[in-house]
């Protein structure tokens, strides 16, 4: 069984006991809490597709830790101007656990 959600404007496939980083939620840290914006479910060859959303299905999911990602640096150059800048940016993650994946 596996289902396609969507956190924030990303969408993520996951099966029970996977682990996903998404952008940071607003929850604590072993808090569990549900997420109701399934796009696809799929349970023994049977594909359920919502428009936009299935109704009543939902994916339980665990909030193990939020964290910073690996810094990213963007840097340009023009040649002959004297003209550079370098930035840095470390995005904010949560990790999930997803627990259960029920249709309801």
């Amino acid at each position: 069984m596996y289902a396609i959600i969507e956190v924030g404007t990303k969408q993520y496939s996951v099966k029970k006991n996977d682990i996903i980083e998404v952008e940071k939620l607003k929850a604590q840290e072993g808090k569990e809490i549900t997420l109701n914006k399934v796009l696809l479910a799929s349970k023994d060859r049977k594909v359920d597709i919502g428009l936009p959303y299935l109704k009543s299905a939902k994916v339980e999911v665990v909030v193990l830790k939020h964290f910073k990602a690996v810094k990213k640096i963007s840097f340009k150059y023009r040649r002959r101007k004297s003209s550079k800048w370098k930035k840095g940016h470390r995005q904010q993650l949560t990790r999930l656990k997803i627990k259960d994946i029920s249709l309801g």
